[in-house]
């Protein structure tokens, strides 16, 4: 008999349960022990639904307080010196201090770099090795949440970032240390003790998440991971490893998986469909499982059952039998919604085109009954789904002719500026009255403050109306302003009060849009989004963003930012339509952000930011993938911006990115300014665009807006030494990394004041 599996539940509870304790815990408002609890609830709640449903192979250890790779991190003791870290059990405090920072006594020290999980919107803690590092077993978290899992009556399936792709993902600042080489026999010893231990614990299945595999993967990382998994096998006594690998397909790697001394491989057949040609060609081992990912554990749209069934009919005619199979979401859950029976405001149409994640786990165990039982046992699962995706494919709200008529009737001059940069500099530099070296600014939000979030709702709920609301927000836009002026900033911005999200705020205003109510996702930490669904073709029927920009620049001279999301960031961080292609879908988004940034220079907008903080995500696994992706994206971003004059600056904005292999690509976006966020990653992330030749501005994030620590003047005239050690004094602006609406006010003033008053000193230094 095949069984119904699951990879991992998402964390953050029905009613964002995780972010109220986890906050209220660094608040002080809670202590550890009733932290713990909370999470212990939500934990026993993920497994009694997935009970419920019917799923065989339950995870846990799945869930995190924070992120996954850092909880592997606390597992092996690989905490960087400068927290303080005393070895026995890594405890709370340490905990959230590699992932926030702190500031306490006898201790003032920053984060760890956060960066992007593979191309998904996820972050995730960047583990950082030394030379002669050791590892030891410092959390019992795994250990603990097995026997939890036992004592409310599920056999669970512990989940664990396997030790290759920790180091994979981990990175030295050590010159010609190869942690793969150095380090990978020590912390697989670890590895090894934790794989006996849960054995010993009763755990029949142990998950081994290794998703470097869909990379373009290198022999020695091959190598690394037979050596590893000898070691493991041999500790696993009477459980079952499972190798898995999700977000694309293993390629060249796939014989040598076969080889591997592990009990099941978990493959990817959604985005990784070529997997299903690798075990044409090669087989699967018949000491093998195969767990089967053919439900989109990344999207929300329902799975057609009658393909996916058909796929899995011919599985198990490869690998010889259905008992050798595990039907299974393509990923962790993480990535999606919980239970879409809870949006009741959705139109009942739109909404029998999509499943979350409780939902994919029916369609999971509704597959796998259909393999074991035959289609007849599941005809009536059958008949209703052919129905929606019916409905689907027919309905005239996916289609929109005016639009794709003027996408039609474009020319290539519709993507480029009226001249080259060096002319447009000049331009601005005469139309923008700054000081000549490190011209000052914000990335867009402030803080979104209580008030504001109880105005927004008592708006919603309509116990406050349009003007009132719209009184509320300029008051709090006049008193950003006159901040900003205080503080001495050179360009400002309106500060995004009006806004829950740079994505949402924008969908809610184009056609082709729907919205949830529940609809979150993790994105870091306590960091949830609520991604719109993307099901139609894009239109904007009316200006967006004009109206705040208007108000917010009469109440000063100096020059503010009209802010807008660029159309990649709408695209990556929407649950997009999957019946065209994604390069079709972004050219409707960027025809959108066109019309909305030339109205905004109509409105006299000197300085306009279309932020790009997702561009690199959205790049393919495999470097084979990449060129055709770069060339839409980038189209996409010219498209939305090249029509303004000269003198208009263009802004990007981009998150915790590695440039070196896309340098090429963010020059040919040719955006007057480029904002990145850089201040836990120094300035070696800038010596690409020394080395490329960039000419055009550049502002390096001088601090982390992510951890709650106020960085001193120093620390900032430092960051900004280093960058000018690396950049042209007149290509750079000073910034924070990113947007503010997650600080307090009490956090950002004084960090923006000391950042104000370095870039005052370096300035006053670069003039004598």
């Amino acid at each position: 008999m095949a069984l119904a599996g699951n990879l991992g539940y998402p964390r953050i509870g029905p009613e964002r349960e995780l972010k109220r304790e986890t906050e209220a815990y660094w608040n002080g408002g809670l202590g550890a022990s009733e932290l713990l609890s909370a999470a212990s609830q939500l934990r026993r709640r993920a497994w009694s639904v997935q009970q419920e449903l019917g799923i065989d192979l339950i995870p846990c250890n799945d869930f995190s307080l924070y992120d996954h790779v850092l909880d592997a991190v606390a597992l092996v003791g690989a905490v960087p010196a400068r927290y303080g870290w005393g070895g026995g059990a890594v405890d709370l405090d340490i905990y959230f201090a590699m992932a926030r920072g702190a500031q306490r006594e006898g201790l003032d020290v920053g984060a760890m770099e956060m960066t992007k999980w593979f191309d998904t919107n996820y972050h995730y803690i960047v583990p950082e090795f030394a030379a002669g590092q050791s590892f030891s077993l410092s959390s019992s978290k795994a250990f603990d949440e097995l026997a939890e899992a036992h004592s409310a009556g599920v056999k669970a399936k512990p989940v664990l970032l396997g030790p290759v792709s920790l180091i994979l993902l981990g990175k030295s600042r050590e010159p010609g240390l190869n942690p793969l080489a150095e380090l990978l026999e020590p912390l697989t010893e670890v590895y090894g003790q934790v794989i006996a231990r849960l054995a010993g614990a009763g755990a029949e299945w142990i998950q081994l998440d290794e998703p470097f595999l869909v990379r373009d993967t290198r022999r020695d990382e091959l190598a690394a991971l037979e050596r590893a998994y000898g070691v493991l096998a041999a500790k696993k006594g009477s459980a079952r490893l499972i190798l898995q690998s999700y977000f694309g397909h293993v390629g060249e790697a796939y014989p040598a998986l076969c080889d591997l001394p592990v009990d099941a491989l978990g493959l990817d057949l959604v985005r990784g469909p070529q997997n299903l040609q690798l075990i044409q060609r090669h087989g699967l081992p018949g000491d093998k499982w195969l767990v089967a990912g053919v439900v989109d554990g990344r999207n929300i749209w329902i799975s057609n059952l009658d393909s996916a069934l058909t796929q899995l009919e011919s599985l198990a005619g490869l690998v010889g039998s259905a008992d050798r199979l595990i039907v299974a979401p393509s990923c962790s859950l993480l990535h999606v919604p919980i239970d879409v029976n809870r949006e009741t405001e959705l139109d009942p149409e739109l909404r029998s085109w999509l499943a979350f994640t409780d939902q994919k786990l029916a369609e999971v165990v509704t597959l796998t009954r259909g393999l074991n039982d035959g289609r007849t046992a599941i005809a009536g699962e059958l008949a209703g789904n052919a129905r929606a995706l019916k409905s689907r494919r027919a309905s005239r709200r996916t289609c929109n002719p005016e639009v794709r008529g003027r996408l039609a009737g474009l020319d290539e001059r519709a993507g480029q500026r009226q001249s080259v940069f060096e002319r447009r500099r000049a331009a601005q530099r005469a139309s923008l009255v700054l000081p000549a070296l490190l011209p000052t600014t914000s990335i867009g939000s402030y803080p979104q403050t209580a008030e504001v979030r109880q105005m927004r709702g008592r708006h919603r709920k309509g116990e406050l109306s349009q003007r009132e609301y719209e009184g509320f927000i300029e008051t709090e836009i006049r008193k950003v302003i006159e901040l900003q002026e205080d503080i001495g900033l050179d360009v400002l911005v309106h500060g995004e009060f009006e806004r829950t999200d740079m994505v949402e705020y924008f969908a809610q205003q184009l056609d082709g849009y729907a919205f949830t109510r529940h609809g979150w996702v993790q994105s870091y930490g306590s960091r949830y989004v609520r991604p719109p669904i993307l099901y139609g073709d894009i239109e904007r029927p009316q200006a967006m963003t004009v109206r705040w920009f208007r108000y917010a620049q009469s109440l000063t001279d100096k020059p503010v930012k009209g802010m807008l999301t660029g159309p990649v960031t709408m695209l990556q961080w929407s649950f997009v339509r999957d019946d065209q292609p994604r390069s079709e879908t972004c050219r409707q988004l960027a025809l959108a952000v066109r019309d909305e940034v030339l109205d905004l220079e109509a409105a006299r907008a000197k300085v306009i930011q279309v932020d790009e903080p997702a561009l690199r995500e959205g790049l393919p696994l495999r470097r084979a993938d990449w060129q055709d992706y770069l060339d839409w994206a980038v189209g996409a971003f010219r498209l939305a911006t090249g029509g303004v004059a000269d003198a208009t600056q263009i802004h990007t904005h981009m998150c915790y990115s590695e440039f070196n292999d896309i340098i090429e690509a963010i020059a040919a976006m040719d955006a007057d300014v480029l904002l990145i966020e850089n201040a836990r990653s120094g300035a070696e992330l800038l010596e690409v665009f020394k080395e490329f030749n960039y000419r055009n501005e550049i502002g390096p994030g001088v601090y982390d807006i992510h951890s709650p620590r106020i960085p001193s003047v120093g620390e900032m005239e430092e960051q900004l030494r280093a960058s000018l050690r690396v950049l042209e004094n007149s290509q750079v602006w000073v910034t924070p990394d990113c947007g503010l609406k997650t600080r307090s006010y009490d956090e950002c003033v004084p960090a923006l004041r000391n950042m104000v008053e370095a870039a005052r000193r370096v300035r006053s230094a670069l003039a004598t």
